[in-house]
């Protein structure tokens, strides 16, 4: 059973930055894609950014593309989530998920992912 720790959220004004890290365990991490998800108060959870299991490749949100970067350490087994020029609209409680294992590529979609971790909250001042 994998376990799945977000951290590094906070407040921050629009323009600044933040860098979440999900930290993993239980698991052999450098096998498996990652991905973070946010969830705004009443809208679904959707899809941020992946990467792939050896991080050579990695996708993005259009509405993050630019601005966010994903990137992994399979030694530390963690995964992180630099977010610069942050805007309100990417106020949200961002997850992590790590994937079934063996994806050829990125993937982006809920179903492919089998674990999240609880969340970490982001909130961005106008």
């Amino acid at each position: 059973q994998v376990q799945l720790v977000e951290s590094g959220g906070g407040l921050v004004q629009a323009g600044g930055s933040l860098r979440l890290s999900c930290a993993t365990s239980g698991r052999t991490f450098s096998t498996y894609a990652m991905g973070w998800f946010r969830q705004a108060p009443g809208k679904e959870r959707e899809f941020v950014a992946a990467v792939s299991w050896g991080g050579g490749s990695a996708y993005y949100a259009d509405s993050v593309k630019g601005r966010f970067t994903i990137s992994r350490d399979n030694a530390k087994n963690t995964v992180y989530l630099q977010m610069n020029r942050l805007k309100p609209e990417d106020t949200a409680v961002y997850y992590c998920a790590t994937d079934y294992g063996g994806s050829p590529g990125v993937p982006r979609s809920i179903p492919d992912f089998g674990s999240w971790g609880q969340g970490t909250q982001v909130t961005v001042s106008s």
